[in-house]
């Protein structure tokens, strides 16, 4: 009967949580249909069921199909992508504070693509897929850095810790920006100044073509390691009595968080909390089972991403506010009531 009672609870947690991804999904596509009618040049609902279909005129078509679908798709998938590196952080590190943009991540990708955006254009199509690359290379050394300056023989990483080294590292790589943009002409610094607050500039389908991938590969490799991170959640002793290689597991899961940073943070600038808060929300509602955690933490952040643009790009027409700004403005609060819980 006790068995019985344990299946039938998993059952009812299973139900819930694709109930709540459904509900995610469907508040994703509502959003996305409003996001497709809002900008500074006004089409219908009507107008853009007929230029899908195409029987738009080629206004439309230029509006709908080269400006704010790219831009829309890309929201998406760095909304995922974040909300989905932040769980993985926090999972591993068994901190509810740990974020990519709070740790420290964000900051290593963003220094080594404005370092790339200083002396090469970015408008030629090789550069525009070198920036992941580039975005990981930074994210990952900063990881590396950090990881090294919190990391204590014996003890291992302290979670109150590893919060602290890497706010430290962050104010240290974002001083150091603000230092390199004081050397640049005045167009690279209006554009670099604009994406360090979190403007997802890259809204054309190259630079959807140069996130998909690393989205669609870390993506389901994180899905497929969601067992792996339950048993890590443990605690390291009894991973290890359950015959999991707990350095090993939880190094592949880092590098794939700070690949899914780095690529993110290369097309959308520095936007923050969305790791933070879309796995928390997520948490709240499907409960802490990674099986069900990680996808609907992926629907969270696209979510709010989704939402933060269109509100950026419709609240002050015809001026944008960056989407950074507006995660920013719900993320802040929501960060400091946690530090308080997590204080108590």
């Amino acid at each position: 009967m006790r068995e019985a009672d344990v299946l039938s609870a998993s059952d009812n947690r299973l139900r819930r949580g694709l109930i709540v991804m459904a509900i995610l999904a469907v508040l994703i596509i509502t959003a996305f249909i409003i996001s497709m009618n809002t900008g500074f040049i006004r089409l219908s609902p009507l107008d853009v069921m007929k230029t899908l279909f195409g029987m738009g005129t080629e206004k439309q078509s230029l509006i709908l199909y080269q400006f704010r679908l790219p831009r829309i798709v890309i929201s998406l998938l760095i909304g995922a992508g974040l909300a989905v590196s932040g769980c993985i952080m926090q999972g591993i590190s068994r901190n509810a504070l740990a974020d990519p943009g709070i740790l420290g991540i964000n900051a290593g990708a963003g220094l080594m693509v404005m370092l790339f955006i200083s002396f090469y254009p970015t408008t030629a199509a090789a550069p525009v897929f070198l920036l992941p690359v580039l975005a990981l290379i930074g994210a990952g050394a900063t990881a590396a850095l950090i990881y090294a300056l919190a990391y204590k023989r014996h003890e291992g990483i302290s979670p109150t810790r590893l919060i602290l080294t890497g706010i430290a590292v962050a104010a240290g790589i974002s001083a150091a920006m603000i230092v390199l943009t004081l050397r640049l002409d005045p167009n690279k610094y209006q554009f670099l100044a604009t994406w360090l607050a979190g403007s997802i500039w890259g809204s054309n389908w190259k630079f959807v073509l140069a996130l998909l991938p690393w989205i669609v590969v870390l993506l389901p490799y994180v899905f497929y390691k969601a067992r792996v991170m339950n048993v890590l959640s443990l605690g390291d002793q009894i991973a290890s009595g359950l015959g999991t290689s707990v350095k090993g597991e939880r190094m592949k899961l880092l590098i794939a968080a700070v690949g899914l940073a780095g690529a993110s943070v290369a097309v959308s600038g520095g936007i923050g909390f969305v790791g933070l808060i879309g796995p928390h929300l997520a948490r709240r509602m499907v409960g802490p089972k990674h099986q069900l955690l990680l996808p609907a933490s992926a629907l969270a952040g696209a979510l709010l991403v989704i939402i933060a643009d269109t509100v950026g790009r419709w609240i002050l027409q015809p001026s944008e506010i960056p989407t950074g700004i507006v995660v920013a403005v719900i993320g802040a609060p929501y960060f400091l009531y946690l530090l308080a819980r997590t204080r108590t």
